[in-house]
C-alpha cells in the first residue's frame, strides 16, 4: 500500500515541476514534505495531551479545568518538546498553509513560515531553506504542491509517522538523484551500499562519522541498525561535515525528522580547508566521497598533520580522503569508504607509495569490489575500503569480490539485496572471528535453524548465532598475508587474489557431448525442413506460388 502511494505521490510531484530544474525542485518538495510532517506530529501530540488532561483516570488529568485552563496547558511547550515534538505555532500549522494554496502570495506565506518555525525552534535554526516566493514554478504549481502533500498522512501515532515519513522521504530522495543524474550522487548514497558498509561495521555505540555526508543516509541507517539490534538511537553520538549549504540543511532535516540529535558543525564548509571537527576522534566512520575529484588542494594543506602516509597527489583527493579518515579514527575505530575501483591500484603522483605504507602499517582490513551500476550518477567502477587501526587479523587482508552479488531493479540500475548484503557482512564477521547472527534464536525443543539453510553462509558451522569458522571461497573471498600483497605491488584489487570460482567437475568427454550437440542440431533442421514442406504444400493448395 505504502509503495504504490510513494509512486504516485513522486509520479503527480515530478508532473508540478513542469520545467523546474530537479535540483532546485528537491528542496520545495522535501521542505514542504518537512512542515506536514511536523504540524501532524504536533496536532497529533496536541490531540493526545487534551484527551488525557480531560480524563479522571490518567495521571495527566486536569481537575476542575475549564477550556481556557486546557488551552493554556496545551500551551507549554514541555509537553512536546520532552517528546521530540516541534514545537508549531498556529500560524505555521498546515491547515493555514493549505487554506493560503490558491493564493498569488502562497510563496512568500511558506517562507514566513519556515521563519517563525525556526525561531520557535532553535534547533532548526538556518536548516530550512526560505525559497519558495522565487521559486521558478508556473502560476498555481505550487499551490497545487500543497495540495498534493496535503494527501500524505502521518498519523497519530508518533513512531508510525515517523516511518511512513522516512519511507516517502528516502524514496523521494533516491528519486531525485535519478533525475538529476550525475549531480544527484552529490547528496544520495543508494541504500544498498550504505546498508553494506553499516552491516560490516556495525556501529553499536560510540561517536559515528561522516566528513561528507550528503543528505544524512549513512546516519540514518546507522540508526536503524542500532535499533534493529537493540539499542537505542542516543547511544551513537552523530558528526558530520558538507560542503555544498543546500545539501546541508537536507541532511539537518532529514536527521531532525527523526528525532536523531547531530553535529554537523557550526556551518557548511570544506572538510579538507575548513574541518568542522578538527578534535573529533571517532569510533564509526562512513563515508561516500566524491570520486576523484581535481580541485580539492589548496596551499594551506601543505605539510597538514593528517598525511601520515606520504602527501596525497594535488589532482586527486582520493588518499586525502583515505588519510583523512584514518586521521579521524580512535585507535579502537573502524572506517568504511566507498571509492572509485581505481584507488586500489593506482600508482600515480604518491598514491602507490601511499597505498603501500597504509598496508604495512596494517591499517587495511578489507577490500570488497562492488558490482557495477549501482550509483544513480556515474559508471564507474567502485569498492569498499574497511580500515582499522587495530585489526583482529593483524598482518592480513580479507578481499571479497562481491561484482556477481548484483541484482537489476530497472534498465539501468542494480543493487545488493538483504542476501548479498549478509553475506558479505557474515564473511567478514567470520574472518575477524565475531558472532554471526545466522537467524532468530531457537525455540524451546528446536533442533534445527529457524533460517533456512540456503540462506546460510557457505562457512556456518552449526545453529544460529556464534561463532564460525572462516575459510577461503575461490571466487569470493579470500585472506591473503602482507607478504603476498607487497609482492603484486601493494595492489589491492580483489579479483587478483581470490582467484576462479570452482566449477562442478563434469566427467563427459567433450568430444561425446560435442558429438551429442551436433545429433541434436541435425535432428532440428531435419524438423524444421520437414515444416517447411508441409508449409509451402498448404500454401500452393491456396493458390500460392513460393
Amino acid at each position: 500500500m505504502l509503495e504504490d502511494i510513494k509512486k504516485t505521490l513522486w509520479a503527480t510531484a515530478d508532473k508540478l515541476r513542469a520545467n523546474m530544474d530537479a535540483a532546485e525542485y528537491k528542496h520545495l518538495v522535501l521542505g514542504l514534505i518537512f512542515v506536514k510532517y511536523i504540524s501532524d506530529t504536533f496536532a497529533a501530540r496536541t490531540a493526545e495531551l487534551e484527551k488525557r488532561l480531560r480524563d479522571p483516570e490518567d495521571a495527566f488529568f486536569y481537575a476542575d479545568a475549564s477550556d481556557d485552563d486546557i488551552d493554556a496547558e496545551l500551551a507549554d511547550r514541555d509537553y512536546y518538546t520532552s517528546v521530540n515534538v516541534f514545537w508549531v505555532p498556529e500560524m505555521a500549522r498546515w491547515e493555514q498553509i493549505r487554506s493560503m494554496a490558491k493564493s498569488v502570495e502562497i510563496g512568500k506565506y511558506i517562507d514566513s513560515v519556515l521563519a517563525l518555525i525556526e525561531g520557535e525552534n532553535p534547533r532548526l535554526k538556518g536548516i530550512l531553506d526560505k525559497r519558495y516566493a522565487r521559486a521558478q514554478l508556473p502560476d498555481g504549481k505550487l499551490g497545487e504542491l500543497v495540495d498534493l502533500i496535503s494527501t500524505i498522512g502521518f498519523g497519530e501515532n508518533p513512531d508510525q509517522a515517523r516511518d511512513v515519513l522516512g519511507q516517502v522521504y528516502e524514496y523521494f530522495l533516491g528519486m531525485f538523484a535519478s533525475a538529476e543524474g550525475k549531480r544527484g550522487g552529490q547528496f544520495y548514497t543508494p541504500a544498498s551500499i550504505v546498508k553494506t558498509l553499516v552491516a560490516v561495521l556495525g556501529p553499536h555505540s560510540g561517536k559515528v562519522y561522516d566528513p561528507c555526508c550528503g543528505s544524512g543516509g549513512m546516519f540514518v541507517q546507522s540508526e536503524r541498525f542500532i535499533e534493529a539490534h537493540g539499542g537505542r538511537k542516543g547511544d551513537v553520538s552523530i558528526y558530520g561535515q558538507e560542503a555544498n549549504p543546500t545539501t546541508w540543511r537536507l541532511a539537518a532535516m532529514n536527521l531532525a525528522l527523526r528525532g536523531i540529535d547531530f553535529n554537523l558543525g557550526r556551518e557548511p564548509g570544506d572538510t579538507f580547508t575548513r574541518n568542522q571537527h578538527p578534535d573529533l576522534r571517532a569510533d564509526f566512520i562512513l563515508a561516500n566521497p566524491p570520486f576523484n575529484i581535481s580541485d580539492w588542494w589548496h596551499g594551506s594543506l601543505e605539510g597538514d598533520p593528517r598525511w601520515v602516509y606520504g602527501d596525497p597527489p594535488q589532482g586527486n583527493a582520493n588518499y586525502a580522503w583515505l588519510q583523512h579518515m584514518l586521521y579521524h579514527l580512535k585507535p579502537s575505530g573502524r572506517a568504511g569508504i566507498v571509492l572509485a575501483n581505481g584507488s586500489m591500484s593506482s600508482s600515480q603522483n604518491n598514491e602507490g607509495v601511499i597505498r603501500a605504507a597504509m598496508v604495512e602499517a596494517d591499517v587495511v582490513e578489507v577490500m570488497v569490489a562492488l558490482p557495477g551500476q549501482l550509483f544513480f550518477n556515474t559508471q564507474i567502477p567502485a569498492c569498499l575500503w574497511f580500515l582499522a587501526k587495530q585489526k583482529k587479523r593483524k598482518g592480513e587482508v580479507l578481499f571479497i569480490d562481491a561484482r556477481k552479488l548484483g541484482r537489476m531493479i530497472s534498465r539501468v540500475q542494480a543493487e545488493l539485496d538483504d542476501a548479498a548484503i549478509a553475506r558479505i557482512a557474515d564473511t567478514v564477521a567470520a574472518w575477524r572471528g565475531e558472532e554471526i547472527p545466522l537467524g532468530p534464536p531457537l525455540s524451546k525443543g528446536e533442533e534445527t535453524p529457524a533460517v533456512p539453510p540456503a540462506s546460510l553462509p557457505p562457512f556456518a558451522k552449526g545453529g544460529p548465532g556464534g561463532i564460525s569458522v572462516y575459510t577461503d571461497i575461490p571466487g569470493f573471498c579470500r585472506s591473503v598475508k602482507l607478504a603476498e600483497i607487497a609482492q603484486h605491488g601493494h595492489v589491492l584489487t580483489p579479483g587478483r587474489y581470490v582467484g576462479a570460482e570452482e566449477v562442478e567437475d563434469n566427467d563427459e568427454a567433450f568430444t561425446e557431448k560435442l558429438q551429442k550437440l551436433t545429433e541434436k542440431l541435425a535432428e532440428q533442421m531435419a524438423r524444421g525442413a520437414e515444416l517447411d514442406a508441409v508449409i509451402r504444400q498448404k500454401l500452393a493448395g491456396l493458390g500460392y506460388e513460393i
